[in-house]
């Protein structure tokens, strides 16, 4: 697969443009996306700006009780998943994700390591680290052809930002 990718995001407003930047990829729609990093590392803002992008309206809320909250869009369905509370991984199978997972759609996770063995391969993991209040630092890899293709296409568009 491709080499990863670093990425400093000085603020939010990095973030929001790097997540329009992800969401105009005709792949995107088909994807299964990681999101690692601490609490606070900015997982689910990267989410919400993805959303946003992809033309969800209205208030997006954090699937940190609920697992997962589902969205329709014109060009395809999305799924955000966070396996936060899970304390098994069977509590993925349990919930009958499976199906979801074997279905059109885009699908984001946060906490994936806690349904770590049952989860198919991600496409793309991106990874988020802390700098402080507002900096992260983003690392992408991909772990498929489809991640690849998105990895090369946010080259392509130049959202690759400074390198760390």
């Amino acid at each position: 697969m491709q080499a990863p990718l670093q990425l400093q995001w000085p603020d939010e407003s990095a973030t929001q443009a790097f997540a329009q930047t992800l969401a105009r990829l005709p792949e995107l729609g088909q994807a299964f996306i990681t999101l690692q990093g601490d609490l606070g590392a900015g997982k689910t803002t990267l989410a919400r700006h993805l959303l946003q992008a992809l033309g969800v309206t209205g208030r997006i809320k954090s699937p940190t009780y609920a697992i997962v909250e589902s969205y329709e869009t014109e060009a395809f369905p999305i799924w955000h998943f966070d396996f936060y509370r899970f304390n098994d991984p069977q509590e993925w199978e349990d919930a009958g994700f499976r199906d979801i997972f074997a279905s059109p759609g885009l699908k984001l996770v946060e906490w994936p390591q806690k349904a770590e063995g049952l989860l198919p391969q991600a496409d793309l993991e991106i990874a988020l680290q802390t700098f402080n209040e507002s900096a992260r630092q983003a690392t992408l890899h991909s772990h498929t052809p489809l991640g690849a293709a998105l990895l090369q296409s946010l080259s392509t568009l130049g959202a690759t930002g400074p390198a760390a």
